[in-house]
């Protein structure tokens, strides 16, 4: 099967067809303007407020990237999560274009994220061994592949991700840092997102409980270390299942480095569920045009 490029000439590489339905000028947000020619097929507007020339791209993270025309294909070998390699083998570019490319569509994709929590939302950490992947300078000893922490249990060498999700499937996912979730941690992170009504569920972590009680939110909780996995609609199976998700899906990359882990995990977040299940609404996402909100 021919790939989508040769299928569908396009040399504005669907650009056109994700443009939203109001553009405004990146320099003074103006809606009034005008045509003003074409380059490599990208339509550009010349602002009649600031005079400023700009397109579709200007001021999002794909602005001034070349191979439009390959976009649309690069985003189907996102949708089957194929690695950096194999996808610039199969487009003929460099893997560091995939690479490059893989988070710049990334970045803004992953916002498009519900407005709240609502109903029961449940709530829980899962760690991952901290990872300097690709960096040039270390601020510890090198770890051999496969390597493990300095210490046993969680501490400071291990990525704290806390994921809250609401029974609807509506997910929020944060990085807070290195060893385990504190109190203060999720009042930066989960109270902004939660509805004041709820019920949180969690696990029978402390920093919850304080959490709670200071915010003033219903709270209830399962005692999983003495072997209690549900009591009627008390429980974290919901969120426990989106880890296992996530990381039987992140052991296909053999490691991330975790300055890229937001990128994932709103990767991860668009895949799941199909909500992003073609790459005309992954670039329109990427674009950060978002129609879908769960």
């Amino acid at each position: 099967m021919k790939p989508r490029s040769e299928q569908y000439p396009d040399h504005g590489g669907g650009i056109e067809s994700a443009t939203p339905d109001r553009l405004r000028c990146p320099g003074c947000q103006g809606e009034r303007h005008h045509r003003h020619g074409r380059d490599r097929g990208l339509q550009h507007y010349r602002c009649c407020g600031c005079g400023k020339t700009f397109s579709t791209l200007s001021g999002t993270p794909l602005a001034r990237f070349r191979h439009r025309v390959l976009w649309l294909d690069y985003l189907e070998r996102m949708l089957e999560t194929q690695s950096v390699r194999k996808a610039a083998a199969a487009l003929g570019v460099h893997r560091n274009t995939s690479f490059r490319w893989r988070h710049r569509f990334l970045a803004w994709t992953k916002h498009d994220r519900p407005e709240l929590l609502a109903g029961i939302p449940e709530a829980d950490a899962l760690f991952l061994l901290e990872s300097q992947k690709g960096s040039r300078k270390l601020d510890r000893p090198a770890r051999k592949r496969g390597g493990v922490a300095r210490q046993r249990g969680i501490n400071r060498d291990h990525d704290c991700i806390l994921v809250a999700r609401d029974r609807s499937g509506a997910t929020f996912d944060f990085v807070t840092g290195g060893g385990m979730l504190s109190s203060v941690q999720l009042h930066r992170h989960l109270f902004p997102v939660l509805a004041r009504d709820v019920l949180l569920v969690s696990d029978g972590h402390a920093a919850y409980r304080r959490f709670a009680q200071e915010a003033g939110i219903a709270h209830a909780f399962v005692n999983l270390r003495g072997g209690e996995r549900m009591r009627v609609a008390v429980h974290v199976q919901n969120v426990n299942a989106y880890h296992r998700r996530f990381r039987d899906w992140l052991s296909r990359f053999h490691g991330v480095a975790s300055r890229y882990l937001p990128n994932y995990l709103g990767w991860r977040w668009a895949l799941d569920g199909e909500r992003i299940d073609t790459a005309e609404r992954f670039l329109r996402a990427a674009l950060g045009i978002f129609h879908t909100q769960r």
